[in-house]
């Protein structure tokens, strides 16, 4: 069975582009913004902040799922042709991986693996990392009737103004109706939002990001099943996979010892080569000096430069300073 990896990230970025036409209706129908401007209490900036998290970490897990089917495909393909054993493990930077070298590490020390508890825990922090996506869709839930409570009691506080203030103070009684008013309008819209960012938009993204955990858990299953059964047991057919499995990776290990061997025999050679150039073009100097002469010559060079320099740094400082040095010096 073909292995699709772009499913969950299909699935993830169509629903993104109904959640961006959802906000938009709301945004010109309602006029959201234009009471986010104006908001109180603050809660719709909340809302809308926590949305644009959650977003950001559904599309992160979607990414690392859509990467995890592309190394399960090549694992499938290759336990189709060879096994378990015939699975080649470079590195274990993904969850697939992990499983499969545990999987291998287990069988190769007589082991009876529990394949289904091993994959639960090679993709439990997916599995979290979704869970954390829906809790948070709850809580925007949530923040939505804390709005709610929070805009009536707005309102009845600006009706108690109102009323206080009936007959005999125009103004504070205008207040006192553009505070119930504001009240209502935080209670309409943190649920609102609440309900539509949080308890379906949110959701939906934490379900497609399941799916995709839950179908990364089936495909591992699927393989485990069809192409590696055989190699649970300890028969001979599976001591030759392991044995070429090993022989395969030390014919690896033979051939980039070989290639460093090569690279280190060329840069020898250009050493030497280079080395012979100095000399030819030193023994073909004016004073027919030898390599020895001249490396001597050069550090006694060196050591009146170090010395001048020493003398430099004397004179250019105080006067206390050179008479400590010259202390120092004898």
């Amino acid at each position: 069975m073909k292995i699709n990896p772009y499913k969950t990230l299909t699935l993830w970025g169509a629903w993104a582009f109904i959640s961006i036409v959802v906000y938009l209706t709301l945004y010109i129908d309602a006029k959201v913004w234009t009471f986010m401007e104006n908001d109180p209490s603050r809660i719709t900036w909340l809302i809308v902040g926590l949305f644009v998290i959650g977003v950001i970490g559904s599309g992160a897990l979607v990414v690392m799922i859509t990467f995890e089917g592309l190394v399960i495909d090549k694992i499938q393909k290759a336990a189709a042709k060879k096994g378990l054993f015939g699975i080649t493990l470079t590195s274990i930077n993904r969850a697939s991986l992990r499983f499969f070298s545990a999987l291998q590490d287990t069988l190769k020390a007589d082991g009876q693996p529990d394949v289904e508890v091993l994959a639960n825990i090679e993709l439990a922090a997916l599995h979290r990392t979704s869970h954390a996506i829906e809790v948070l869709g709850n809580l925007l839930i949530t923040l939505g009737l804390i709005g709610t409570v929070m805009g009536l009691t707005l309102t009845l506080t600006g009706l108690t103004s109102s009323l206080e203030a009936l007959g005999h103070d125009q103004e504070l009684l205008l207040d006192g109706l553009r505070k119930a008013m504001g009240g209502m309008g935080t209670a309409f819209y943190t649920t609102l939002l609440g309900a539509v960012l949080g308890g379906i938009l949110l959701r939906v993204f934490a379900q497609i990001t399941e799916n995709g955990v839950s179908q990364l858990y089936d495909n591992l299953m699927r393989i485990c099943l069809i192409y590696c059964s055989a190699d649970y047991k300890p028969t001979l057919a599976r001591e030759t996979r392991m044995l070429n499995s090993e022989m395969k990776l030390l014919d690896q290990n033979i051939n980039k010892i070989n290639r460093g061997f090569a690279a280190s025999q060329e840069t020898m050679a250009a050493f030497k080569e280079e080395l012979n150039r100095f000399r030819k073009s030193a023994s073909e100097g004016d004073d027919d000096e030898s390599l020895d002469e001249m490396i001597k010559r050069h550090r006694a060079y060196c050591e009146v430069l170090r010395d001048e320099m020493h003398l430099i740094n004397a004179v250019n400082r105080s006067w206390w300073a050179r008479l400590m040095w010259l202390f120092g010096k004898r």
